[in-house]
C-alpha cells in the first residue's frame, strides 16, 4: 500500500485499528494477561521477546487481516523487530492490508493541573524518518485528562497538537490520544473541555492538513460528533480504557463515526498455552464483536 492508498484505508474503511504498542511499563501486565509470568523471563531484553512473540502470533494470525483490522499501532522495538521469516513487521501488516502506526511518546510527567502532560521527545525526528523508511503511515501519542481543571485540558491538548505538527512535517500522520480517564469524577465535564480545545487546536492546521484522534469512549454518546465530521480530521478512534470488551463495544455502538483502536479489549482471551487452532478462533471472536461495534458506530 502506498500513502494515498493508507489514507484512504484509515478514512473511509470499514473496522478498527488494533492498539499492539504496551511499552516497558505495562509488558509484565500484558504478558501475565497472556500468560506468561514473571518468572518466565528476566530483564528488558527477554522481556520484550516474550511481548514480541505475543505480537507476531497476532500479526501472523488468519484471523489478523485488512479485511476487518484497518491497522495497527506498534511499539518501537516491534516495528524495528522482524517475523520469523525475516520480513520486517510493518511490511508485514502491509502485506495483509493492514495500516501500520507507531506509539512514539516517551512517557509522562506526574499530574498538574488535574492532567498528565507528555514527557519530551528528543528521540522524535528519528523515530519518524525510520518509521518512513519502514513504510509505517503514523503514530500515536498518550497522555491523560484526569478532572475537569480547564487549564490541564488546555495545556494537554495544546501539547498534543505541538507533538502533531511536528510530527506532520516529518510526513507522518500523527493520532492524537489526550485519553479523559475513566476514573475521574468528573469526566463529563472534561470531555465537554477536550472537545473545546479539540476544535481551538484544529485551527493551527493547514488547509490541506489532517490529524487524527484517540479518545476515550464519552459519557454522553457523539460528544465527539464535531470532531468525527471536521474536514481536518482524518477519523476519530476509541481506546478501551479499562472497558472489558463487552463494555466497550457498546459503549462504542453508540457513537456515530467513531471506530474502535482497543489494546486490553482485543487481546484480553489470547493465551500463550492456546494452541493455534484455539488462539486463532479467539482472536478472530474478538475481531468479529469489535468490527462490528465499530461498523455500528
Amino acid at each position: 500500500m502506498n500513502t494515498a492508498e493508507m489514507t484512504a484505508k484509515i478514512a473511509k474503511g470499514n473496522g478498527f485499528i488494533a492498539a499492539l504498542d504496551q511499552s516497558g511499563g505495562s509488558t509484565p501486565k500484558a504478558l501475565r494477561g497472556y500468560g506468561v509470568e514473571d518468572s518466565e523471563w528476566s530483564g528488558d531484553d527477554e522481556m520484550f521477546a516474550k511481548i514480541h512473540e505475543m505480537r507476531c502470533r497476532i500479526v501472523n494470525s488468519p484471523a489478523f487481516t485488512g479485511d476487518k483490522v484497518l491497522g495497527a499501532i506498534l511499539f518501537e522495538k516491534t516495528m524495528n523487530g522482524c517475523m520469523a521469516d525475516g520480513m520486517p513487521v510493518p511490511e508485514k501488516l502491509a502485506n495483509k492490508g493492514i495500516v501500520p502506526f507507531l506509539k512514539v511518546d516517551a512517557g509522562m510527567h506526574e499530574e498538574a493541573n488535574g492532567a498528565q502532560q507528555m514527557k519530551d521527545m528528543p528521540r522524535l525526528d528519528e523515530m519518524c524518518a525510520r518509521a518512513k523508511e519502514l513504510g509505517v503511515f503514523g503514530t500515536k501519542m498518550r497522555s491523560v485528562i484526569h478532572s475537569a481543571n480547564e487549564q490541564g485540558v488546555a495545556d494537554n491538548v495544546r501539547q498534543q497538537m505541538d507533538f502533531g505538527l511536528r510530527i506532520l512535517d516529518n510526513g507522518l500522520m500523527p493520532i492524537l490520544e489526550p485519553e479523559v480517564s475513566l476514573d475521574s469524577d468528573s469526566r463529563g465535564e472534561a470531555e465537554a473541555m477536550l472537545l473545546a480545545s479539540a476544535l481551538e487546536q484544529l485551527e493551527r492546521l493547514g488547509s490541506d492538513q489532517q490529524v487524527m484522534w484517540k479518545l476515550t469512549l464519552p459519557v454522553k454518546a457523539n460528544t465527539y460528533q464535531a470532531l468525527v465530521d471536521h474536514p481536518k480530521v482524518l477519523r476519530v478512534v476509541a481506546l478501551s480504557g479499562g472497558y472489558s470488551r463487552a463494555d466497550a463495544v457498546r459503549e462504542l455502538a453508540k457513537n456515530n463515526g467513531m471506530i474502535a483502536s482497543f489494546s486490553r479489549a482485543l487481546l484480553a482471551e489470547l493465551k500463550a498455552q492456546m494452541n493455534d487452532a484455539e488462539f486463532d478462533a479467539a482472536l478472530a471472536a474478538a475481531i468479529d464483536e469489535i468490527y462490528e461495534a465499530s461498523r455500528a458506530g
